[in-house]
């Protein structure tokens, strides 16, 4: 695991701001503080921060390049079938174990079409002086980050935006269009950021830049990434749950490859339990972490234990109060330069503060939800399909049922899930979905100019062809909220701490054959994620696998009018809003007050509002 970063002048002309480069590895320092290093020429340079995983030898420390220095390579992640792809290229001569190095040879044989063939979690850049081009890449999922911004003749990237901000070339005007992202959905969707001069490279593509006008020469993709490809189910075939308990075996035992001690965060739920059962087959020693709160509706600090306890992990519990809670806000807030709004970045900061202390790699659950049918708004637009056909009259006795129930503060509470489904019954299910899981901004008048719903929505609306609306949602969720929400979160928050975070649930052939699966196998009347649920029955205690999903949600609302209610008033001032020109002051401070008599339902889009002001603070 590692920071990338590097500048490179296509035209061949010596780089207008070497000096720079110093300053970029030092903002990306906290994702590999082991060991840097550089590959430096006039015109071009690659760097790294390196965190020491597979193979600690400083002959694994990088820029990789051939023997003539033609040909250089940076990497962060972890490349799964690195064994296999050695073996092809026996007679390179590789001077580490490293993973990464494998690209080199891979690359210097088949060009970029060869990085298809990658299996893991990555970002990459290559240099290749014999043409004078520049090759970026990401892997299928997105789990690793890479940014970009090319500026006239000169293309720079790194693996946090932090990295390129440093650069004085960089305009920090801001993207309305991500703007309009964050506000909708509470976070923005790739290839944006909210800066308008930098950009994502987009999950399972291969960018490679280096014409003569000194543009984007091609974009070429290393994966088709819908439908998904690799192995797939056979309807005929019987039982699917063998081959899914086959996958995920492989995948947990690829994933498990290190150098250094591995841990698990586990939640006490279905998804990191069935994960640390089949972890803890394969490697003994494993380590598990689980965050707690001290409100009940919160805490799934006693399941985790019993899981720990039925396996015999050594498990440490890490209590996420009000006091630790608010120290997480400030180190993300102000160490991140983007905005996260999910309030789950700061436990998860928490938990891989504490997790690194003994280990150096923790797996993670994130994917199965979208791949198996986890979340209850699945479950929802089934029940809205139906009353959408029910009178006018009874739908409207539903929704002044939800307004008679009071909001609740608590972790999703009956109040907040009724008041939500009734209020968007008879919309289009995409509209409705992110009417659901968004922040609730979108229709409050907040944003100057007032874009509606529709407007940000347009780009994706046609994500996928699959045969049902629910189909359409969890590849939608797949491909947007793990993507750029979900991810995120863990990569930012683990690599804070200089953690590695790796996600079996999204290994390649299982996402395939996830979505091979017909809808009957991941929902079945109102239980989710039903295939997974029976595979775990073969590894888990039942107490387990009949558990509802909880998820990590976090007591936002007692944050605002608690030991952040001053912090609150300030980041939401009507006069600093209106000073910045970006919203409605008014509209912003009709939330805040609204929040603060009780109604508890805004709560997400206080959150969410909050955490841009103080982004603002710090980055624009």
């Amino acid at each position: 695991m590692c920071g990338i970063y590097g500048m490179i002048s296509l035209r061949g002309a010596p780089l207008r701001h070497p000096e720079q480069l110093d300053r970029m590895r030092s903002r990306l320092m906290h994702r590999g503080p082991d060991a840097s290093g550089t590959f430096e020429l006039a015109h071009a340079a690659l760097g790294v921060t390196r965190l020491r995983i597979v193979d600690l030898d400083p002959r694994a420390d990088q820029p990789f390049s051939d023997g003539g220095r033609c040909v250089s390579l940076v990497l962060n992640g972890e490349i799964y079938n690195a064994r296999e792809l050695r073996s092809r290229f026996a007679e390179y001569p590789f001077r580490s174990r490293s993973d990464a190095e494998v690209v080199l040879p891979l690359y210097l044989a088949q060009g970029s079409d060869g990085l298809s063939q990658l299996q893991g979690m990555f970002a990459l850049a290559i240099w290749d002086e014999r043409q004078r081009r520049l090759v970026v890449a990401r892997d299928r999922a997105g789990e690793k980050p890479l940014f970009y911004a090319v500026m006239g003749d000169e293309v720079l990237f790194a693996s946090e935006q932090q990295a390129l901000l440093c650069h004085p070339g960089i305009s920090r005007d801001l993207n309305s269009a991500a703007l309009r992202d964050y506000l909708t959905f509470g976070y923005v969707r790739e290839p944006r950021t909210m800066f308008r001069a930098i950009h994502k490279v987009p999950a399972g593509t291969a960018m490679v830049f280096g014409t003569a006008a000194g543009e984007v020469g091609a974009i070429e993709q290393i994966h088709s990434a819908s439908p998904v490809q690799g192995p797939a189910w056979d309807n005929g075939s019987g039982d699917p749950v063998p081959a899914l308990l086959a996958l995920l075996e492989e995948s947990v035992r690829k994933q498990l490859v290190a150098d250094v001690p591995i841990g698990m965060l586990l939640s006490g739920g279905l998804d990191s339990s069935l994960l640390a059962a089949i972890a803890h087959h394969h490697h003994p020693g494993l380590s598990t972490f689980t965050v707690r709160f001290t409100d009940a509706s919160y805490d799934e600090g006693l399941r985790a234990r019993a899981v720990a306890g039925w396996l015999g992990t050594p498990h440490a519990e890490i209590l996420a109060d009000e006091q630790e809670l608010v120290r997480a806000f400030d180190q993300v807030t102000t160490h991140l330069a983007e905005p996260l709004a999910d309030p789950a970045v700061m436990p998860t900061f928490l938990v891989a503060e504490r997790a690194r202390e003994t280990v150096g790699v923790v797996l993670s659950g994130e994917g199965a939800d979208e791949l198996f049918g986890g979340y209850p708004t699945y479950q929802g637009h089934r029940l809205a399909a139906i009353a959408s056909r029910w009178p006018a009259a009874v739908q409207r006795s539903l929704r002044g049922l939800a307004a008679r129930f009071p909001a609740s503060a608590q972790a999703t509470s009956f109040s907040f899930l009724l008041h939500r489904w009734v209020s968007h019954l008879d919309q289009p299910w995409l509209e409705r979905h992110v009417s659901w899981f968004g922040t609730g901004l979108h229709d409050r008048g907040l944003q100057l100019g007032n874009a509606g719903l529709k407007d940000g929505l347009e780009p994706l609306s046609d994500i996928s062809n699959p045969t049902s609306a629910i189909d359409r949602v969890m590849r939608w969720d797949y491909e947007t909220y793990l993507r750029d929400s979900l991810l995120p979160k863990l990569d930012r928050a683990t690599m804070l701490v200089s953690l590695e975070a790796r996600t079996p649930y999204l290994d390649r052939d299982l996402v395939a054959f996830a979505f091979s699966l017909p809808l009957r196998f991941r929902l079945r009347r109102l239980t989710g994620k039903w295939i997974l649920r029976r595979a775990a029955r073969q590894r888990l205690p039942a107490t387990v696998t009949r558990r509802r999903k909880h998820g990590l949600s976090v007591p936002i609302s007692g944050l605002i009018n608690g030991p952040l209610a001053s912090e609150a008033d300030r980041l939401l001032d009507r006069q600093l809003i209106g000073r910045q020109g970006l919203f409605n002051p008014a509209a912003a401070g009709q939330l805040l007050s609204e929040h603060r008599r009780g109604n508890y339902h805004v709560a997400r889009g206080v959150w969410a509002l909050m955490i841009f002001q103080r982004w603002m603070e710090c980055w624009s």
